[in-house]
């Protein structure tokens, strides 16, 4: 039979773990990964270099589930809007704002999350995460297709070009540090608009 450790003793595990990842949250958010040692991350919760090994077995486990933390919020926040009424184009045009302007509204962090070199451990959920954005805008798009909105294509496929793209476009800005949401992101809404096929994208 495994061995269950006592509520107590996991609930205080738990609460680490949790207080390890809300201290590397906000130290990659003003360092980037490079900032992000075990002892760094150790003193950013005040807590012992030991004490972080007792909540992630090494600095791996720990970068991973970093990324999946962020992550997960900025999934959550680009399907509620991709869930707001309105046409298929809109709500795909509107993921895509949203994608686009939390990336600039924090850059060092949405550059670490799209670009920056990390651990290997890091590049794989990358790809996890991609495909959790890819399935956001591709829902739409097949809702669209589906009603005769958008011309006939592969959601999926159209979905993935989309979401690399913006997310290529935004490096740059991104490494900068100087671009402004008004700049970059009413354009990738019209790319977006563009992409699709849509009646509702513009002629200029």
């Amino acid at each position: 039979m495994p061995y269950r450790r006592p509520p107590a003793v996991q609930a205080r595990l738990d609460a680490r773990r949790d207080r390890v990842l809300e201290a590397a949250v906000g130290l990659l958010s003003r360092e980037g990964y490079t900032g992000c040692s075990v002892a760094a991350i150790a003193a950013e919760a005040g807590i012992s270099t030991g004490s972080v090994y007792q909540a992630f077995s090494g600095k791996s486990e720990l970068a991973a589930a970093l990324f999946r933390t962020l992550v997960a919020r900025e999934v959550e926040a680009v399907a509620t809007a991709a869930d707001r009424p309105g046409t298929a184009a809109g709500r795909v045009a509107a993921a895509a704002e949203t994608f686009a302007g939390r990336a600039l509204q924090a850059p060092r962090r949405a550059f670490a999350l799209l670009a920056e070199p990390a651990d290997q451990a890091v590049e794989t959920e990358r790809l996890v995460f991609r495909r959790a954005f890819r399935d956001v805008f591709a829902a739409r798009i097949a809702e669209g297709v589906a009603t005769g909105e958008l011309p006939p294509q592969d959601p999926d496929l159209t979905a993935a070009a989309l979401v690399g793209a913006i997310a290529e476009a935004l490096v740059g800005p991104l490494a900068d540090g100087e671009a402004a949401p008004g700049d970059v992101v009413p354009a990738l809404t019209t790319f977006t608009l563009r992409a699709l096929g849509g009646h509702d994208a513009p002629d200029a």
